[in-house]
């Protein structure tokens, strides 16, 4: 079952629980750990009364603080390098000489999500291997807990709370676990998705009935397609700067120097 055929209801739902929540006593921000469990208290109410189901609350009740996210949100430093630094520091030659040899190890797997959304192979496989290295380093971190400290965090909680209404509702539906891991900021798959892209453009890519960003790369690459033609990917138009699809790209990540990366590294690959 394809998964985006119901993710304009679901981002309705997301936007609609986001919503109710701050129509009643928002749960208080803070930055430091000190207030967490009360903040966790309050939301679990909200969510209780937004329609947040045993599993997902269940789930909420188990959350940490997680200092090696709110770290590692302090000190993103490599976003700052020009771009042949970024490129050196992400290893960019092996990603490309890597993507060449999966790309031809999965012709089948790249033709048909070229067919089905008009994305190439080339962009899906540098933000395959920058993301996590093909599927090699997909974080360690409690996605729950780092979505719930981040949603707490006043640096950037209305963010966040609308991702961990996502996670816990993904929960709910079994989608995600309480136990599921991820990156830092509450990313999770082969490429990555925070938990609202996985409501809102998740794809069960090897139709098998169910959305597995960890497990399945069929799934993850699809649901990335699928993420890049609804930021408006254009059948057979160019994705560097200026051209046609480099705002796709862009929709991905905002810094310019991920961005150029994707389209060098892509059509290094592509050939």
């Amino acid at each position: 079952m394809d998964f985006s055929a119901r993710s304009a209801a679901m981002a309705v739902l997301v936007a609609g629980l986001t919503m109710s929540a701050g129509a009643a006593e928002a749960a208080k921000c803070g930055n430091t750990s000190s207030g967490f469990e009360t903040w966790k208290k309050q939301f679990y109410a909200e969510a209780r009364s937004n329609g947040i189901g045993e599993r997902g609350l269940k789930a909420l009740s188990g959350t940490s603080y997680a200092i090696s996210t709110i770290r590692a949100d302090r000190g993103q430093k490599s976003f700052k390098y020009t771009l042949s630094k970024f490129m050196q520091v992400r290893g960019a030659s092996t990603i490309v000489s890597q993507g060449r040899r999966l790309k031809k190890s999965n012709a089948g797997l790249f033709a048909s999500l070229e067919k089905r959304y008009g994305v190439p192979a080339g962009p899906l496989i540098a933000i395959w291997g920058m993301e996590t290295a093909f599927g090699r380093t997909l974080g360690s971190s409690n996605l729950v807990s780092a979505t719930a400290t981040l949603a707490y965090d006043c640096r950037r909680s209305a963010f966040f709370t609308e991702h961990l209404y996502a996670a816990l509702t993904l929960v709910d539906r079994g989608v995600l676990s309480s136990s599921t891991v991820g990156a830092k900021h509450g990313e999770v798959g082969q490429t990555q998705f925070l938990p609202g892209n996985v409501l809102k453009f998740g794809v069960d890519g090897d139709g098998n009935g169910r959305i597995d960003m960890v497990r399945s790369t069929a799934d993850a690459l699809a649901s990335t397609a699928q993420f890049l033609r609804a930021h408006g990917w254009k059948r057979g138009g160019g994705y560097q700067p200026g051209q046609v699809n480099f705002r796709a790209i862009q929709g991905w990540n905002a810094a310019s120097v991920y961005q150029q990366a994707i389209a060098i590294m892509g059509a290094q690959i592509d050939g």
